[in-house]
């Protein structure tokens, strides 16, 4: 007995639940630990298929052996996820409208863009007619049909971005669904049979400024290879709305006036009469590979099950210089929610009380191109959705103080919901929906591959009611970012960042992880939700 007393101390020690101290070990210098070195100069931004992203992908990969993750791919770390690049020669491409008061010649990405919409290293054309289709969208549900018909052959069809928003029983009334999305509108283009596509800029529309639209889409841009969808499409791109205007009025058109009526289901395609665009577009083709990273922490007597944690891992690379600096370098999108990612996985990794179900770490490749990792998994995955109890993405932290709210984008949307309220609610914090609806960020994040095969997912956000802050406080730090920081070079770690709010909103993360993982059913979308049909589908 006398010996025996040691082994069972010793056994009821390491087995004791260390969860609440393991929450105090995720502090502002963890999660500040990754993100300086992930948004580093010597990254270079994290582009997909760069040595930049090789550099995170070992950097991860070193992380999740040293925590003792197993690899998630047979026996790899890696995914790897065949893409095509491509993008327009900014010096052999030249794009120009000519009005009935003359020419309009313009410069690439400071008042437009265009990529190829096909496989052709030079696409011409000559005199092609504009149509005005309002939103372009065909929404039979929702009894709306921007076409109305039309023969869109040859035409090249403007676009306003964004969906409907002044009717509250449409289109979710301000909350911006899939159809706001560019990739919808250009997808519809291709299916109409349109020539290309130019969507208007605004800030209103977009929520970030031009400039967003002239680094992400100037740089060029990458599609999963062997996705090529056959069409008579040869261009897609974005003008900026003092082109727009200009155009318009040309054609005796008033752009404020049919921007309106776009809101009615009644609105009818408006020609741009008069108003012809001559396109010489060259571009270049690469076949790459961009990288997923995934490791796995064993449950136990669920094991076969999976709540998948995703962040994207990379950023946009090198491009354009601003005062000289030409590294984007990411650190709040994402170097912030990747380092919450490790943060969790170290966490869940020194638990001594396992989980029920598995925990799959996936850290996304290409995210900024289009979530093209997280689709790639969506299509190609290591776990059936099934299997995968929820998905718990990590997108950005609260970078700028405590909040005594979080916001959930996809709050009423799935039974995750009944774990998180009654959590957040212990530890002393409100929920709160989505706050910039219009924005349509449950579509803009690797969550949205998951909840398109049916998996119910929370991407949290950053809380608006600020502890010592003055009222206005969120809307002035948010709109600073997306207007000066977001997507440019200036996304670096800042002497005013304040990571106090992101410790406690990670400590939240984990807890609602954990609540997910040991729960006897894997969490639902809500009656009636758009992906519902696709998770009951998934579970046959």
């Amino acid at each position: 007995m006398k010996r025996l007393l040691p082994l069972f101390f010793l056994f009821a020690c390491s087995s004791a639940d260390n969860t609440d101290a393991l929450l105090q070990s995720i502090t502002e210098e963890s999660l500040m630990q990754h993100i300086e070195v992930l948004s580093d100069d010597s990254y270079m931004g994290r582009g997909p298929a760069t040595p930049g992203e090789e550099m995170t992908v070992d950097y991860l990969i070193q992380h999740f052996e040293n925590m003792g993750l197993k690899p998630a791919f047979g026996g790899s770390y890696i995914q790897d996820v065949p893409v095509v690049s491509y993008r327009s020669v900014r010096d052999k491409t030249n794009m120009k409208f000519t009005t009935p008061k003359g020419e309009l010649d313009m410069t690439f990405a400071t008042d437009y863009v265009v990529t190829p919409a096909n496989n052709e290293v030079q696409n011409t054309l000559q005199g092609a007619e504009l149509v005005f289709v309002g939103y372009g969208i065909i929404a039979p549900e929702e009894n709306w049909d921007d076409y109305k018909g039309v023969d869109m052959t040859d035409k090249i069809i403007v676009i306003k971005n964004s969906d409907p928003y002044q009717d509250s029983t449409r289109f979710g009334g301000s909350a911006r669904l899939y159809y706001g999305r560019w990739d919808y509108k250009f997808e519809m283009a291709k299916k109409v049979g349109a020539k290309g596509v130019l969507i208007i800029h605004t800030l209103g529309t977009a929520g970030y400024p031009w400039s967003v639209v002239a680094n992400s889409w100037g740089g060029g841009q990458f599609r999963l290879a062997g996705n090529d969808v056959e069409s008579t499409s040869i261009m897609q791109g974005w003008i900026t709305s003092d082109i727009a205007t200009k155009i318009f009025t040309d054609a005796g058109l008033d752009l404020s006036s049919l921007m309106e009526a776009a809101e009615s289901p009644d609105f009818q395609p408006v020609p741009l009469n008069g108003v012809k665009l001559d396109l010489d577009l060259h571009a270049e083709f690469k076949d790459m590979t961009v990288k997923n990273v995934g490791g796995i922490i064993e449950g136990t007597d669920l094991k076969d099950e999976y709540v998948v944690f995703t962040a994207h891992h990379d950023h946009l690379g090198v491009g354009t210089p601003v005062d000289g600096d030409s590294i984007y370098n990411g650190a709040l999108d994402n170097a912030s929610g990747t380092s919450a990612f490790l943060n969790m996985a170290r966490v869940f990794s020194e638990m001594n009380q396992k989980t029920r179900r598995s925990l799959l770490f996936l850290a996304v490749g290409a995210e900024e191109k289009g979530l093209l990792g997280a689709k790639y998994y969506a299509a190609n995955p290591s776990v059936p959705p099934a299997k995968m109890a929820a998905n718990i993405n990590t997108d950005g932290l609260n970078v700028f103080g405590k909040t005594t709210d979080i916001t959930y984008v996809g709050l009423g949307r799935s039974d995750i919901d009944d774990l998180l309220l009654p959590l957040a609610e212990s530890m002393g914090r409100t929920v709160k929906p989505d706050q910039q609806p219009e924005q349509g960020f449950f579509y803009r994040s690797d969550h949205f591959a998951f909840a398109r095969i049916g998996v119910p997912a929370f991407y949290g956000g950053m809380g608006r009611d600020f502890v010592g802050k003055p009222e206005g406080f969120a809307t002035e730090v948010v709109e600073n970012y997306n207007r000066m920081k977001y997507h440019t070079v200036f996304d670096q770690v800042g002497a005013d960042w304040d990571l106090s709010g992101a410790v406690e909103d990670v400590r939240l993360y984990v807890r609602l992880a954990q609540a997910i993982a040991n729960a006897d059913q894997k969490r639902m979308w809500r009656a009636g939700d758009e992906f519902e049909a696709a998770r009951l589908e998934s579970l046959k």
